[in-house]
């Protein structure tokens, strides 16, 4: 599945370079209509960025969130700064199907795990970001990817398994908002790994034959971020290579 991505924020779209709020990128769209168009596209499910939550949970743009799910006809999942369990049942109130959960996962386990028993192993994206080492291995990092942490993408993924963790958003950082490709040998390897756990592929998605090489590697599903806001390609001429690979 293709899920396209929309970052916010003060209600804006725009897009960070690598995770840096000092290379921002915004774009002239009205997050509301640009959701409406992709569901026109053809797309199912939508990724909703909320960067001032990230920054400040207090910030979080609930009233955009809730207006996105109601008007867009599309299945959201959304995360940035989920830290609190009221955190969680803000989101869904808002509509939000799917709440992504990143640096808590690492900082504190436990209580995560505990989420996962309240609300289902479907209602929760574990979005585990990370670097790629000299000698190969994955980190995780975390606090907007401005921290690393000394955990292993395999550390922290087996902390879940046995709640039932199923999805999990996986970025390489490096990749993110450069259009270079994307990492097609990191998410071959923990599919075959973990082939119980849903893949979201984030970052570096650039052309068609990125979407390529993922499906071929039995990638479940692609975040396309900038590539669809830059126009590398069409939305729907994208689910159509998708599923078709």
């Amino acid at each position: 599945m293709l899920i396209p991505a929309l970052d916010l924020i003060d209600g804006r779209v725009v897009r960070l370079f690598q995770g840096d709020f000092a290379q921002k990128t915004e774009y002239p769209l009205d997050p509301v209509q640009q959701a409406q168009a992709y569901k026109a596209a053809g797309a199912e499910w939508l990724y909703l960025v909320d960067l001032d939550g990230a920054k400040d949970p207090a910030k979080r743009q609930q009233a955009l969130l809730k207006e996105i799910t109601q008007q867009s006809g599309l299945r959201c999942q959304a995360g940035g700064g989920i830290r609190t369990q009221q955190d969680l049942d803000d989101l869904f109130a808002a509509g939000i199907e799917r709440v992504v959960i990143g640096s808590t996962a690492v900082n504190q386990p436990d209580r995560v795990r505990h989420w996962f028993t309240e609300y289902g192993t479907d209602a929760i994206v574990l979005a585990l970001d990370v670097n790629i080492a000299n000698d190969g291995k994955a980190m995780v990092a975390t606090h907007g990817w401005q921290q690393s942490s000394e955990l292993t993408l395999d550390d922290v993924l087996n902390r879940f398994l046995d709640v039932g963790c199923r999805h999990v958003l996986c970025t390489d950082i490096a990749k993110d908002g450069t259009l270079s490709g994307t990492n097609v040998a990191l998410y071959q390897r923990y599919k075959a790994l973990y082939p119980q756990i849903q893949w979201q592929a984030s970052g570096g998605v650039s052309n068609l034959q990125d979407l390529i090489d993922l499906k071929r590697v039995n990638c479940d599903s692609a975040i396309l971020g900038k590539s669809l806001l830059t126009g590398q390609f069409e939305l729907q001429e994208a689910i159509a290579c998708w599923q078709n690979a």
